[in-house]
């Protein structure tokens, strides 16, 4: 299997769940789009969400930072129910950050100017402000563009602020929707470099969901196949791409990963 992540679920990890989704039930009007679902993310591990549309993988991310409420069961966060905390308090208290899949900057202003206005929400110290700045402006080399419009950016360029945006507030949880949508090959590879490296270097356990299957597989440590509001399938790439299950649902039997 041919991939870019060198190491899953290894003994330096810490088993402990840092976020459990608990017998999670939601329905819009009269369709169900989660079912009971139970969902663990482990300290320090990669999780890949998949599934085909409307199976409920954007729900989930509006559930654990809080924009939506479920009609039953709980989520959990270091052994605090959160279920019933408001967006700001799971943010700042419980330190998740939350990278959509579009947008999530401000189009007018220069790169320096997004993280700036996110900093003085996040960051009393005006001198730690502009140190938190500066150091990610160099971690994902956004040196050259630092004072451009985020208009003018590329698509990577773009992608790499949002993320330097959700990381201005140190999460320890970071929610990526579909990171990897409408971006050419080589930026899809920059990106799963940055991931592998927030959870290597700064310890972040990370949830992500995308339909490029390969290119998701290709960077987490787990991964669960969502269908009919319910996780299926789970398990390590390798394994998961061989579960019967996950090919009836999604993969199909030809599905590969290289």
């Amino acid at each position: 299997m041919s991939n870019i992540k060198k190491f899953r679920i290894i003994s330096f990890k810490d088993k402990k769940k840092i976020l459990k989704l608990e017998k999670l039930s939601i329905k819009f009007g009269k369709k169900v789009i989660l079912d009971n679902l139970d969902l663990g993310l482990s300290k320090g591990q990669v999780l890949g969400l998949l599934g085909p549309n409307g199976a409920g993988k954007s729900t989930i991310f509006n559930l654990i930072t809080g924009l939506i409420k479920p009609d039953f069961g709980s989520i959990i966060i270091d052994n605090n129910n959160v279920t019933k905390y408001p967006v700001y308090i799971r943010a700042q208290k419980f330190k998740i950050g939350f990278v959509p899949q579009s947008g999530g900057y401000f189009h007018g202003l220069s790169v320096y100017q997004n993280l700036k206005a996110v900093a003085e929400i996040n960051i009393k110290d005006k001198r730690y402000q502009e140190e938190k700045i500066n150091t990610l402006i160099s971690k994902f080399e956004l040196d050259n563009v630092r004072d451009i419009k985020t208009i003018l950016l590329s698509g990577g360029q773009k992608k790499k602020l949002v993320i330097s945006m959700a990381l201005i507030s140190s999460p320890e949880i970071l929610l990526l929707d579909e990171p990897f949508a409408a971006l050419d090959v080589m930026t899809i590879k920059m990106l799963q470099k940055i991931i592998i490296d927030l959870q290597s270097d700064d310890h972040i356990s990370i949830i992500l969901c995308d339909h490029q299957a390969r290119d998701l597989l290709n960077c987490v440590d787990v991964a669960a196949i969502i269908n009919n509001g319910k996780v299926i399938a789970q398990g390590t790439p390798s394994n998961l791409i061989n579960n019967t299950e996950a090919k009836n649902a999604y993969f199909g039997d030809s599905f590969n990963v290289n």
